[in-house]
C-alpha cells in the first residue's frame, strides 16, 4: 500500500506510512526522517518520525511545498530501495523497581476506573497474559529489548515498541477512564506500547514501576542531557532491568549527586537480521551491554 501525503495547514506535510505499527514501518519513517535531515534543505524547520508516519514542518515563504514532497516522495524510493535497511543506534539499560509501593498507591486510589477493581495493576497484566506470577511478569517484560518508535505527547516521552514475534507482544488496553495523578518516572503500558511518563501528571497506562533516572531534564544538568534535554530519541532500543528497593534508592541518590549512572552503548539494528531470528539477533544486540 502506498504512503498517504497530506497537508497540515500551511506548514506541515505528513507522510502516513502504513495504518498499523509495524517494526518495517517504523524503521521506514526514521529512514525518511534521518535522510531529509541529512539534505539540510532551507526552510525545514522541525522533522518528526512517529510509528508509522513522519511530520515536516516547514516554511512555505522559504520551501514551496510541491518542492519538499517531491523530495520526501524521492527519499522514499531511495528507502524502498534498501536491501539491508539498518540504523546507527544507541541501545541504553533502564533500572525498574517493578510493582513498587507508589504506582500500587494510586493504582488503589483509582481502582473504579480500572477493569479489575480488585489487585494491581501488574496483577491484572499478568492474569491477562495467563501467567503464573509477578516474577513471570516482570522477565516477560524485562527480558526482550523495545524499539522506542516516537517521543512526544508529553516532554521527553517514549512510546516504545516490544521487539518480539508478534503473538509475543504484551497487549493490554488502557484504564477504562484516565487517572488524574501517575507518579513521575512511572513505567506504563497501554495497547502494544511501553511508555514512561516524564513527569508527574494525568494517565492512564497500565503502571508496572518506577525507574530512578529522570529521562526529561530541563536544567540538563546530567551530562546525559548534554545535546538534548530529552533523553530518548526515535530508534533507541531500551532494555529495563529489574532491581530491588535498595538499588532503586541507591541510583536515586547518585542521580541526585549529579552522578553518571546511564548505561548507554552504540550499537546497529539490523532490521533483516532481527525478522530472520528475533530470538537470537536481540540475545546477539544485548551482548553490547554486557560487553560495556
Amino acid at each position: 500500500m502506498p504512503s498517504r501525503y497530506s497537508w497540515g495547514a500551511d506548514e506541515h506535510l505528513v507522510v502516513q506510512i502504513a495504518e498499523e505499527m509495524t517494526l518495517a514501518a517504523n524503521f521506514t519513517a526514521m529512514a525518511i526522517s534521518n535522510r531529509l535531515a541529512e539534505r539540510d534543505l532551507d526552510g525545514i524547520l522541525d522533522i518528526c518520525p512517529a510509528n508509522a508516519s513522519l511530520l515536516i514542518r516547514f516554511d512555505p515563504d522559504r520551501l514551496e511545498p510541491a518542492t519538499l514532497e517531491a523530495v520526501v516522495r524521492a527519499i522514499e524510493e531511495e528507502v524502498a530501495r534498501q536491501t539491508h535497511p539498518a540504523i546507527r543506534t544507541r541501545l541504553l539499560e533502564i533500572p525498574v523497581w517493578y510493582d513498587d509501593p507508589m504506582t500500587r498507591e494510586v493504582g488503589a486510589k483509582f481502582r473504579d476506573s480500572h477493569q479489575r477493581p480488585e489487585g494491581t495493576d501488574v496483577e491484572y497484566a499478568m492474569a491477562e497474559l495467563g501467567l503464573g506470577s509477578v516474577a513471570e511478569f516482570v522477565d516477560r517484560h524485562s527480558s526482550a529489548p523495545w524499539l522506542v518508535s516516537m517521543v512526544g505527547f508529553v516532554a521527553g516521552l517514549p512510546f516504545m515498541f516490544q521487539m518480539v514475534e508478534r503473538e509475543q507482544q504484551i497487549e493490554l488496553p488502557k484504564y477504562l477512564r484516565p487517572r488524574t495523578e501517575t507518579p513521575k518516572l512511572t513505567v506504563g503500558h497501554g495497547g502494544c506500547f511501553a511508555c514512561i511518563y516524564s513527569v508527574k501528571g494525568a494517565g492512564g497506562y497500565q503502571m508496572f514501576g518506577v525507574t530512578p533516572l529522570p529521562i526529561f531534564d530541563p536544567e540538563q544538568r546530567h551530562a546525559v542531557f548534554r545535546e538534548s534535554m530529552v533523553l530518548f530519541r526515535p530508534g533507541d532500543i531500551v532494555k529495563f532491568r529489574p532491581v530491588d528497593e535498595a538499588e532503586y534508592r541507591r541510583l536515586a541518590e547518585a542521580v541526585d549527586r549529579g552522578e553518571n549512572v546511564y548505561r548507554t552503548v552504540p550499537v546497529d539494528f539490523e532490521l533483516n537480521e532481527f525478522l530472520a531470528d528475533p530470538v537470537a539477533y536481540n540475545k546477539h544486540l544485548l551482548g553490547a551491554l554486557d560487553a560495556r
